[in-house]
Parts: C-alpha cells; sequence; structure tokens
C-alpha cells in the first residue's frame, strides 16, 4: 500500500501543519503538553480569523460574510490556495450553489459529479445480488464483467492500494460489508473483538452481533468526556498480550483512525501495536476524507482486512455499494468461510431489466427527474451516517432472473453491451469525475482546506455566548478536540438555553432544515466522565435511571453483567472538500439565533403562519 506521493505529503506535513501520521503514541495518549511553534501559530491564527478574544451575545452582532470571510484569509493566508475546489464546485456540483441549501450531513466517496449526470450519458450501475462463498471469492474469483473490472482499478487507485497485496470484493453497502467480514471470521478460533468507536454504529452492531452469536467476547475502547480522546492505558491493557510462553491468538481489532461523529484522530500505532500482539487489524476507512489513505502511516501499519463505501452521486438518494479488502497473505484466515448473501456484482445500468442493465436509458430518464428535483431544493443528500447508505435497488428482480445463472446473465448481459453500444454511440470509456476531482485536488490541498474550515467553524461555535451572564454561559458545547491542527473535518456538538437546559439534537436538526441547512445527529458511547460537570452529573442521573428501570428480576450479578450503556444525542456537522466558506458562515449564522431566548416559539409561530397547520416542533 505504498503511496507514489509520501515524500511530497510527509514535506507539506512539516510546512503546512498537516497532521503528522504519528501523533499521539498507545502508550502515552494524552493533550498536548508542548506546542510546537507551527501548531501554536495555527491556534493563534484560528483566534484572530474571527476577532480577538470574540464574544457574540446576539446574532444581529455576527460579522457579515464578506468581513468573516475577510478575516478568514487574513487569517489563513494559504486557504486562497484551494480555489481550486471553488471551481470544481461552481463547474460541476453547481446545484449546491443554486439550491441555496448548505449540506453538512453526508461523508464518503462519489463516484461521479451533478453535472456528469445531468449533461452526459455517462454510464451509472446497480447491483446483482449472490450467494457465494467469500473465501472462494477471495482465492478463484468468479464471473465479473468489464464494467466491474474497471470500477475496482479506479478503486483500487483512488484508495491507493495494490492489487498485488490485497484482494477486493463488493458489498450491498457499508453494514454488509461489516457483516460478511464477521460472519466469514473464525471467532470460534479468534474469540476476542475489540472495537474502537465513540458512538453508536449499525455496522460494527452488526459484527458484534455476529461474534456473539458464536460465543465470542466483545471489548470496546473508553473516552473520556468531553474531549473524547481514548484512555490509551485501558486500550492497551486490552490489546497487549500478557502470555509470555506463545503467541495467542487473540481475535480482530476493528479500528477507524479517526472518529465519524467528533473528529477525534488516533494514533496509527494502534495497529502496530495491535499486530504485535497477534490481532488481525480491520481498518474502517468510511471515516475518512478524500485522499486520506494516501498518509504516511497506511504505507507502513497495513491492516488485514479494510472497509470503505463508495456511492453515486453526492445529493442522490443514497446507492452504492460497500468495499471489502482482505490482504492476500491473509485469506486462508477466512477458510472456513459460509455462503455470504451480502456479496454483490455491478453491472452498468440501463433501461433494461435490472439484471442486464447498460448505462443510457436510465441515465437519461433519471436526468429530468434529477433536474425537476434541483430545480426546488437540493435533493436529499446522504446521511453522515454512512451505515444509512442502505442500497435502494430493486433485490428481486423478474422471473426470468430468478432461473438464469450469474454466468448467463453476464453472457447475455455482454450481448446487450456490445449491440446497444454499436447501436446508440455509447462510450465504453467510463468517467469516474467524483474520485477524478478528489485526485485532481490531492491530499494537501483538500487536508488544508478542510482543517482551515473546520477550525474556523470550532472557534466561531465557541465565541457564541448568552447574554446578561457575568461567566458567558456558553451557547454551544463541543464534544470531541477543540481548535487542533490534527482533527478531522466533523464536529459533534449541542446547544443549551441561557438556564443551561439542553436543546433536543432532533430539534435543532428541524430548524435547521426550515433554514435550508442539513445537518445529522449521532450518539456518543463507551464515555467516561472524569469531572463531575453540570451537564455529567445530570447524564449520570440518567444512566441511574436507565439501570433502576432495568433491575426488575435481574440478578446482581446478571445487572452487572447487562449494564446499560447510556447514549448521548449530539448535533453532527460534516465538512468535505466541496464544502466552502459560505457553508460554514451560514451554520454559524443559524446557531446563533439560539441566542435569542424566543427563538424556537417564534419558529413555532412562524411555521403555523406559513402552513396554517400546528406541527409539533
Amino acid at each position: 500500500m505504498s503511496s507514489p506521493c509520501i515524500k511530497e505529503v510527509s514535506e507539506a506535513c512539516f510546512r503546512r501543519c498537516c497532521p503528522t501520521p504519528m501523533l499521539g503514541l498507545p502508550e502515552k495518549q494524552s493533550p498536548e503538553q508542548t506546542l510546537s511553534p507551527a501548531r501554536y501559530d495555527f491556534i493563534a491564527a484560528t483566534a484572530f480569523s474571527l476577532q480577538p478574544n470574540a464574544q457574540f451575545t446576539n446574532h444581529e452582532s455576527l460579522p457579515d460574510l464578506d468581513r468573516s470571510d475577510s478575516s478568514l484569509k487574513k487569517a489563513y493566508p494559504n486557504y486562497m490556495e484551494t480555489n481550486q475546489a471553488e471551481k470544481i464546485r461552481d463547474q460541476e456540483y453547481y446545484q449546491l450553489n443554486l439550491s441555496n441549501h448548505v449540506c453538512l450531513d453526508y461523508i464518503g466517496h462519489g463516484l461521479f459529479s451533478y453535472s456528469q449526470q445531468l449533461h452526459s450519458n455517462a454510464p451509472f450501475f446497480n447491483i446483482i445480488y449472490k450467494s457465494v462463498n467469500l473465501y472462494t471469492q477471495l482465492t478463484h474469483g468468479g464471473p465479473e464483467h468489464q464494467f466491474e473490472t474497471v470500477i475496482k482499478e479506479r478503486i483500487f487507485r483512488f484508495m491507493n492500494i495494490s492489487s498485488d497485496d490485497y484482494s477486493l470484493v463488493f458489498t450491498a453497502n457499508q453494514s454488509s460489508a461489516f457483516k460478511v467480514l464477521a460472519d466469514n471470521y473464525p471467532f470460534h478460533t479468534y474469540k476476542n473483538l475489540l472495537a474502537v468507536y465513540d458512538h453508536d454504529s449499525e455496522a460494527v452492531d452488526t459484527m458484534i452481533d455476529s461474534c456473539r452469536k458464536r460465543s465470542g467476547r466483545v471489548d470496546s475502547a473508553v473516552f473520556s468526556w468531553p474531549n473524547m480522546r481514548i484512555q490509551s492505558k485501558r486500550l492497551r491493557k486490552l490489546v497487549v498480550n500478557k502470555s509470555k510462553k506463545k503467541k495467542k491468538k487473540r481475535g480482530l481489532f476493528v479500528f477507524p483512525l479517526q472518529s465519524k461523529v467528533t473528529g477525534m484522530r488516533y494514533s496509527y500505532l494502534w495497529m502496530s501495536l495491535a499486530q504485535e500482539n497477534g490481532w488481525h487489524v480491520c481498518l474502517d476507512a468510511n471515516a475518512l476524507g478524500a485522499k486520506d489513505m494516501e498518509t504516511l502511516g497506511l504505507s507502513l501499519f497495513q491492516p488485514d482486512f479494510l472497509l470503505c463505501s463508495f456511492y453515486k452521486i453526492f445529493g442522490e438518494n443514497p446507492s452504492g455499494f460497500g468495499c471489502l479488502f482482505v490482504k492476500k497473505s491473509r485469506s486462508s484466515v477466512l477458510k472456513n468461510s459460509v455462503t455470504s448473501t451480502g456479496l454483490v456484482n455491478i453491472v452498468q445500468a440501463s433501461s433494461r431489466p435490472l439484471f442486464l442493465q447498460q448505462s443510457g436509458s436510465i441515465g437519461r430518464n433519471k436526468e429530468k427527474g434529477v433536474a425537476m428535483a434541483a430545480s426546488s431544493s437540493l435533493i436529499s443528500s446522504p446521511s453522515s451516517n454512512h451505515e444509512a447508505f442502505e442500497i435502494q435497488e430493486v433485490k428481486e428482480c423478474s422471473e426470468e432472473k430468478k432461473e438464469l445463472s450469474f454466468s448467463e446473465v453476464l453472457r447475455r448481459d455482454r450481448f446487450f453491451d456490445t449491440a446497444e453500444a454499436s447501436s446508440s454511440g455509447i462510450s465504453s470509456d467510463i468517467e469516474f469525475r467524483g474520485l477524478d476531482h478528489a485526485d485532481s485536488l490531492g491530499l494537501v490541498l483538500i487536508s488544508s482546506r478542510v482543517r482551515y474550515l473546520v477550525n474556523w467553524l470550532v472557534n466561531a461555535l465557541g465565541s457564541l455566548k448568552h447574554p446578561h451572564s457575568e461567566e458567558g454561559v456558553p451557547l454551544v458545547r463541543i464534544y470531541g478536540p477543540k481548535v487542533r491542527v490534527d482533527r478531522g473535518p466533523v464536529v459533534a456538538f449541542n446547544v443549551f438555553d441561557w438556564k443551561g437546559a439542553k436543546v433536543e439534537p432532533t430539534l435543532v436538526q428541524k430548524l435547521a432544515d426550515r433554514h435550508n441547512i442539513s445537518l445529522s445527529n449521532a450518539a456518543l458511547r463507551h464515555v467516561c466522565f472524569v469531572d463531575k460537570s453540570s451537564e455529567e452529573r445530570e447524564i449520570l442521573i440518567e444512566v441511574k435511571s436507565i439501570e433502576n428501570d432495568s433491575d426488575g428480576q435481574n440478578s446482581p450479578s446478571t445487572k452487572k453483567k447487562e449494564k446499560p450503556q447510556v447514549a448521548i444525542p449530539v448535533i453532527m456537522v460534516t465538512l468535505g472538500f466541496l464544502t466552502n466558506f459560505e457553508d460554514v458562515y451560514r451554520l454559524w449564522a443559524f446557531v446563533s439565533r439560539f441566542l435569542d431566548a424566543d427563538f424556537v416559539e417564534k419558529e413555532r409561530w412562524r411555521y403555523m403562519a406559513l402552513n396554517q397547520t400546528t406541527v409539533e416542533v
């Protein structure tokens, strides 16, 4: 998995304050005790991106967009070098501007662009479900359409992974990728599953269920509140093999490199430590941004398994597929695999039956519907909780399909490909402009751009204080890293009123949607409270209440074993390389409206006046 741009990236890390891949050793993962001059300069620049020590107690006192944009560029002179991303957005994703809708609720890799969808005959795809043995598929392959081969080659290049080292199979979605791996992993031999997630994950839950059904043991990393750093001593204790006689077979270590909810980044060295102690490492790359696979660490610590997902179009109703990469030297671990139902083949789409589809008519038919939707509002965009990317393709095709073998389907498909391409003039070339755009910008530009925007947003949200308060009660509480060079492009936060009561995240999300801003929500888990602030005491009371409610007829031993895990709801904002400054400014301006104690009630009456109906907000 060696990267062709390691030297470029390594130099840029020091020159542009990019996060260093080795930051935070597992043994001593702790807050920065000392800051390098470059990091100190970045934090200082972020403070000046608004006003020095600025506090805003009224939404009308915020500087306007132009003034704020000017301040950002003065604080981050290199931000202007990322204007290429603005040009791509204007030319290829212009619906983001025309719709006047801010999308901050998605994460992942889009294969195609809006422009490509609306104005070309670019081929899109559908999926065919298949029931095959995973190990056989990995070692011997199977019937594969040329279209699928091209996609595989493109994804290998984009993910910076060598096909000489890894095998790739496609799954129906992200959750299916987790389930396929878990169902085929030998938990009867390697009995442990150790996951590093600070939030609820439907995909990980499927893996946990599969492990427990085979009497496996499930453990999790624990995170300190509210910065959400890994409690390294506890995790190290779980990872390290204490057996000195022989190398103990541990199990599966599932590791995301960064939280897709809080943006907290973790050290690559956790993977190395796990491998040294007999674990098989599964890297969850779904939270990684575009080109993040080209960082230095991944060329040094090659995981045994890797999971990621792709979708068709940013903003389209989620439809895509998941990817499961297996290191060829580790394929034998799955030799006793079972028949997996989550695996799929990918074929080109057309107006023909689903199982015989090529590009052309479906793309042209979709164009009208998509254009109409885009003219009124932005198409519903994929949730940043990428597990929601469940394929909505028709799972059961015609009776004719059921009677055909898969090889027969592909044989007929190839015939139609040739005939239709010759009659319609459709090019056999496949463009993946979504991936091409990320490649053209590169890791350094994308990471720099997103870093400037996310840290400006964190600083801006922290500047909002409730009025008439001597202590300056903050409107927003952020969970995870604050202003830091090495933070992910995600912000988890909650809004609190002037009395200190939390505004429900679902309510904030709903009101944001009325202001044409798409946010998402999540639930933090595996949290350990160190300092008991008022908010933490409220959460602990909630946990105690759950424990009391679950007492019933449970014995003390059962209650201890089944101790409930509280979920802490939060609002989640995700930035990508298509995000621009106006997007984050509009979010800041919206959140500032909660400084008005009557904002929620005003919105309720405003909605009633416009819609002539009462709807619970």
